[in-house]
């Protein structure tokens, strides 16, 4: 599959499962993405904001990490100044000299989704330890009463892009809903384990008697 059908893809699926984020194609260029993210989490402190950020990917994307930036820049110690972010999922796997868990790094089994929430789960803990901005991440430190305060001078700032058409998502009915999610998988897991339970010996001797095989030749080729 082609690095522009990949994205197709995935800009259909996070269109319609993630409210939150609002994507437009920059020229109809599927490697150029301008997205909108809402923070609809009232344990941030940036919940309520509206921030905007691109996202450039690479001709062979997956294979390849995209960058991203935030538009305009935030005040954040992983946040250069103009706006790019320090965050290993960004950097690509293999360098010895980084220090960074490959683990951490990025991967073809990487995604839009993925990135997107890491950065997100970045904003409210960010890694002082390695500083795009030396002062913020000083300030985070020291002083984070003023650090926050800056912080919500930019989330005032960042709802006065919210369009006028974007439904901001219900916290709430977002955690109902995952709560549902959770509760239907692992009563279904429990349904399964019951039907087993009723198999009776002369039901099970067939496994015995049969030989299973399980091919591993599976997944899909992604590569031009």
């Amino acid at each position: 599959m082609s690095a522009a059908a990949i994205l197709q893809k995935e800009l259909k699926e996070l269109t319609k499962s993630q409210p939150s984020f609002r994507i437009e194609l920059d020229s109809d260029n599927i490697f150029l993405w301008d997205i909108g993210m809402y923070i609809p989490n009232p344990d941030s402190k940036y919940n309520g904001a509206y921030l905007k950020c691109q996202m450039r990917f690479p001709n062979n994307y997956p294979f390849s990490p995209p960058a991203f930036r935030f538009t305009p820049p935030v005040f954040h110690p992983n946040v250069y100044k103009d706006g790019r972010v320090c965050i290993s999922i960004l950097h690509e796997a293999g360098d010895a000299f980084s220090g960074e868990p490959s683990n951490e790094t990025w991967s073809p089994a990487q995604c839009v989704e993925s990135v997107l929430v890491s950065i997100i789960s970045l904003l409210d803990d960010p890694n002082i330890n390695s500083p795009a901005n030396v002062d913020a991440s000083k300030m985070f430190r020291d002083h984070k009463d003023d650090y926050y305060d800056i912080v919500a001078k930019d989330v005032e700032r960042s709802k006065e892009a919210i369009p006028d058409d974007f439904e901001i998502p219900d916290a709430n009915a977002r955690a109902q809903a995952d709560d549902y999610e959770d509760e239907w998988f692992y009563q279904d897991e429990e349904d399964e384990d019951d039907e087993d339970d009723e198999i009776d010996e002369d039901d099970q001797s067939f496994i015995d008697d049969e030989e299973v095989e399980m091919s591993e030749d599976y997944g899909e080729d992604t590569s031009k």
